[in-house]
């Protein structure tokens, strides 16, 4: 079992933001990412993602063959698109158990959970489709299609260094420019995630990570990047507390270059990304050094991040039921935010030791 590292511990640091904001008027959610700039958790989770795909694709000693890497892949997308569907089904089951058990039939409609008690039979098509999606529910589908279609990203990269940047860019930028979406069905709309324009973030991450590539020169620059890093989340943060949002009758065409949208990954909040990992790029090593119990545990839910994100996103289900009964304090709060914790640390504990029993 690997220990704790850079990008484990900030992927365990997404996985609780994201618990904190998937429990609406959680006071705790004042406090994180998406009101302090203009991206947030999900942007950094999609990131490392791309991150730690190049880490995968070149190994410790060699680069993994194409066709391992395109199995490896495949396998991990089909993986995450089952957990996809046993978390949808049992947050339909919970929605559905708060119903009978609070006498409160308001709870069917939370979450785009409706469709599903209305319509069931077209809805539970939807759902394996990946096209009905809950509320809160509607990250993994996104990685599905990310990690489906990496082997696109990792075969042009063996083609030419700089040719899944192009690539990505170039369609990003019809994306934005068109503004394609996945349709939503049976109930009409469009995905919450945009695959097509998130695979920029996506391939950002596993090009900024190549020591050896064409963006690796920026390892050299690193103290100037960390200055502008700075002056781009002080920005960020002024737009994130003042609330400020461009008026869309009021940018030019097209709009969504201009916009603060999460649904697109619009430019913005890419480059407050970008200068949040500029800024906070190596801090790693000094938490060790401060706080090595926040490291070990952060990175413990990194290393484990598929089942540690299932049951916290079941977790802040239940916690927004339980909530909406006992009402919003500081007290209630604070009780939400440990069980949260506490459930995922013990799952990521349980998977580790199931991993090191096999290995025995």
């Amino acid at each position: 079992m690997r220990g704790p590292n850079e990008i484990d511990f900030w992927r365990g640091f997404a996985l609780l933001t994201i618990f904190i904001d998937h429990v609406p008027g959680l006071v705790f959610s004042n406090y994180t990412m998406r009101y302090f700039g203009l991206c947030d958790a999900a942007e950094l989770f999609v990131f490392l993602a791309g991150w730690s795909l190049r880490l995968l694709m070149d190994g410790r000693k060699e680069p993994m063959s194409l066709p391992s890497a395109v199995m490896r892949l495949e396998t991990r997308a089909m993986t995450i698109f089952f957990a996809q569907l046993i978390i949808t089904q049992m947050a339909l089951a919970l929605t559905a158990a708060g119903s009978i058990w609070l006498e409160n039939p308001v709870f069917l409609e939370w979450n785009n959970a409706s469709a599903a008690f209305e319509d069931p039979l077209q809805t539970q098509v939807g759902i394996v489709l990946l096209s009905h999606q809950m509320g809160f529910f509607d990250i993994l589908p996104l990685y599905v299609v990310l990690i489906a279609g990496a082997p696109l990203c990792v075969i042009s990269d063996r083609v030419r260094k700089w040719l899944p940047l192009v690539l990505a860019l170039a369609l990003y930028g019809v994306i934005l420019t068109t503004g394609v979406n996945l349709p939503t069905w049976p109930v009409e709309g469009r995905w919450y995630f945009n695959p097509f324009a998130w695979q920029l973030v996506f391939v950002l991450g596993y090009m900024l990570a190549d020591a050896r590539g064409p963006m690796a020169a920026l390892r050299r620059h690193r103290h100037t990047l960390r200055w502008l890093g700075l002056a781009g989340v002080a920005v960020g943060v002024v737009i994130g507390v003042t609330d400020y949002s461009p008026d869309p009758l009021a940018v030019p065409e097209p709009k969504l270059f201009f916009m603060f949208d999460k649904t697109f990954a619009t430019p913005a909040r890419i480059l407050h990304l970008l200068a949040l990992v500029a800024l906070f790029n190596g801090l790693f090593d000094h938490i060790v050094a401060w706080i090595a119990p926040l490291a070990r545990f952060f990175s413990i839910l990194g290393r484990n991040s598929l089942y540690v994100f299932c049951v916290g996103s079941l977790v802040a289900l239940a916690s927004q039921f339980g909530r909406f009964v006992m009402g919003g304090s500081i007290l209630v709060d604070s009780l939400v935010l440990l069980v949260g914790i506490i459930s995922m640390g013990v799952t990521a504990w349980i998977v580790e030791w199931r991993m090191r029993s096999r290995a025995s």
